[in-house]
């Protein structure tokens, strides 16, 4: 990050370079001490009921939309890191670069938007904290050469984008914590309601399509539907791909209303279990990483992919693929 203050008269490259190290370093202690607060405030009861109060509205179609779309975008970023390094392939690296996460909901523009003021800047809307600690201690290397402070809103320019890409990956977690969410609710109800493996809203359909068919098979049954009911569960009909499709629709429709308010629930447990506090050090680690080297924002967080393999696997599990 010395490269971003070059050096003046007076004070050399590596004290330039060690009064930038220490501003990041104590910047980010002190965010990371402020994770525990945020995560009282705005995750557990009563904070988790405002967070997610803001789920009414637009995003009860935004949140269906970007549950089918997240796995688009999960492919998009698998292609990007395989084709990164490869020169013939920099149209497609430009191409799935394009491929947005999907709409933003209005919870994650509020926490993002929490994130940046309470986390990052301290409660100061419109401050940029980490820049003002960076003055700080150019300001002791440069006093004490009695030189005047270089112009330090490079620095802010180059700090900018890092962390509007940082918060929105942190909002594609939103995404993908609820389509988990949504796959172990039909596990859970599969096993306790039906008897059967749902690992998700595909093989939760699959399951109700069959109920459905064999109770309209029984009910046209030639001796009578008390029979019929009787016949069809030791030769269960196979339903229809009107019916099936119709079904599925119904209930990933359901799933995705479910998903929107689902952080009523899961934030609390995110938060007791420790997953909001280690996600959140995570994204503030790679932060400073990325501003002391001056690389390419490196936040990943993995939830999407985890959420992915559960939908490759109800896609299996239901035949699908």
């Amino acid at each position: 990050m010395a490269t971003t203050t070059p050096p003046q008269p007076g004070a050399t490259a590596d004290e330039i370079e060690e009064a930038v190290r220490h501003a990041t370093q104590r910047y980010f202690d002190d965010c990371r001490e402020r994770v525990p607060a945020f995560i009282d405030r705005h995750f557990h009861y009563p904070g988790a009921l405002a967070t997610n109060r803001q789920a009414f509205g637009w995003d009860m179609l935004r949140a269906p939309f970007n549950l089918l779309w997240a796995p688009v975008y999960a492919l998009a970023f698998i292609v990007k890191v395989l084709v990164r390094r490869r020169s013939g392939l920099k149209w497609l690296h430009r191409l799935v670069d394009h491929v947005p996460a999907g709409f933003t909901t209005q919870v994650q523009r509020y926490i993002s938007d929490q994130i940046l003021i309470d986390l990052l800047n301290h409660g100061q809307p419109s401050a940029n904290v980490l820049e003002q600690y960076l003055v700080e201690d150019l300001e002791a290397v440069y006093e004490s050469h009695a030189s005047a402070l270089p112009d330090h809103r490079r620095f802010s320019k180059l700090v900018a984008p890092l962390v509007e890409d940082a918060l929105s990956q942190y909002r594609v977690t939103r995404t993908a914590s609820a389509d988990i969410t949504n796959s172990l609710s039909c596990t859970v109800l599969g096993a306790f309601a039906f008897q059967k493996f749902t690992p998700g809203g595909i093989g939760l359909g699959v399951v109700l399509a069959s109920m459905l068919a064999q109770m309209m098979a029984a009910r046209e049954f030639i001796f009578g539907e008390t029979l019929g009911r009787f016949y069809y569960r030791w030769f269960p009909p196979e339903p229809s791909l009107a019916t099936t499709a119709g079904v599925m629709l119904a209930v990933m429709a359901s799933l995705a209303a479910f998903a929107a308010l689902s952080g009523v629930i899961t934030d609390p447990v995110q938060a007791a279990t420790g997953l909001h506090r280690r996600r959140l050090n995570k994204l503030l680690d790679h932060l400073q990483r990325d501003v002391a080297l001056n690389t390419q924002n490196s936040f990943r967080p993995k939830d999407q992919f985890v959420a992915r393999v559960l939908d490759t696997f109800d896609m299996i599990k239901s035949g699908l693929i």
